[in-house]
């Protein structure tokens, strides 16, 4: 399996800042301990992502490492000049000679506040910018004229260092227009935690939208985020990570988008899942909106139920049983939540690098169980 670790490069506690020094330092540990790559996010107005510009960050970090690929997920198209997006992802690229994985992503209700945008123009924008960006990346001269953007005859310079483009992955919510449209072009997916009966659901649907298309879903097309952390034991992890889990869901994520769920509401269409089957549609909702209320029971109903908390040999059994259970060959790890010290953070990655990522890289997941279940 190929192991990314997720930082969300957070406010540190009290909304202190947090020096990006720090997570440069924390991305060349990852390297030096031989991670596959790490997953970062863009996200506006909130204190649980510094993150505003992928890029700018690809282009400091890959002139302090040599062999880390940097896995955006993912830039929000609807929010920007698609034009700009497709020069400063090329420009990234040539800075890190080809270690760009692309994310592309819609964005949430929230970041729909924040630039005075409507909801319901979402998909559209973000179809067309994808339609764009992927004319500047792979014709010579291009041109559109769309309902949202109007380009003619134009170049960009440079092109990207990967040809034709670098790889392109969606993250995905469980929508079956996200999952359509990511199948009729053949993009590979990145689930998040979903309960397992969703990820069947999820997985299975997508495996079918493929196959209407002559793709066949397969392991190294496919990525699971999950939650993991490194201790003696489980109760250590608890114990030790608990309490920046729960000030996480309480704090940084909950800042702002408590607001925007009041505001604007799901951006979630109830239509969008009606494959889902009935015993799991209740679990959609999950328990991350839970702002403001988390508590350490959660903690430990969470981790009872599917993170990868505990001992070295808990924690690999828990993500390749995952993994198999999904069919994919690729994991996004999140250890560090937010607010977690440096210092902890650090000796996190060290404990994961030396006593688990070896086992969970000499795996190889050979078989997408959810599309057996549904014949695809």
């Amino acid at each position: 399996m190929k192991i990314y670790l997720f930082d969300l490069v957070p406010y540190g506690e009290q909304f202190k800042d947090r020096t990006y020094k720090e997570h440069f330092q924390a991305w060349q540990l990852m390297e030096d301990l031989g991670f596959d790559g790490v997953g970062f996010n863009e996200h506006r107005t909130t204190p649980h992502g510094l993150m505003n510009s992928p890029n700018m960050m690809i282009a400091a970090a890959s002139q302090r490492t040599k062999k880390l690929k940097f896995f955006v997920m993912g830039h929000l198209l609807p929010m920007h000049n698609p034009l700009r997006i497709a020069e400063e992802t090329a420009m990234a690229d040539q800075l890190s000679d080809g270690r760009v994985i692309v994310g592309l992503a819609r964005g949430a209700p929230r970041e729909y506040h924040v630039f005075s945008m409507p909801v319901n123009e979402a998909r559209e924008r973000f179809e067309e910018s994808h339609d764009i960006i992927m004319k500047a990346w792979t014709q010579e001269t291009f041109s559109h004229e769309g309902k949202y953007w109007s380009f003619k005859d134009l170049s960009i310079w440079p092109k990207p260092f990967q040809q034709p483009h670098p790889p392109i992955w969606i993250p995905v919510t469980g929508s079956k227009e996200t999952l359509d449209w990511a199948a009729d072009r053949n993009y590979p997916i990145v689930l998040p935690e979903f309960a397992r009966g969703i990820i069947e659901d999820v997985i299975g649907y997508y495996a079918k939208a493929l196959g209407r298309k002559g793709h066949k879903a397969q392991p190294d097309n496919m990525m699971l985020f999950a939650d993991a952390f490194v201790a003696e034991s489980q109760a250590k992890a608890v114990e030790e990570f608990g309490p920046y889990y729960c000030y996480f869901q309480n704090m940084l994520f909950g800042h702002g988008n408590a607001m925007a769920l009041s505001r604007l509401g799901s951006a979630r269409n109830p239509s969008s899942y009606d494959y889902i089957r009935p015993e799991n549609k209740a679990l959609l909702a999950g328990d991350r909106v839970k702002t403001g209320v988390f508590t350490m029971d959660d903690v430990k109903k969470r981790v009872a139920e599917r993170t990868a908390w505990g001992s070295p040999k808990e924690v690999i059994e828990r993500i390749i049983d995952e993994a198999e259970h999904a069919g994919v060959n690729n994991m996004l790890l999140n250890v560090n939540l937010g607010a977690m010290p440096h210092e902890m953070f650090m000796e996190q990655i060290r404990r994961f690098g030396e006593e688990v990522l070896p086992a969970l890289q000499a795996h190889n997941v050979k078989r997408v169980r959810p599309a057996e279940m549904v014949g695809a």
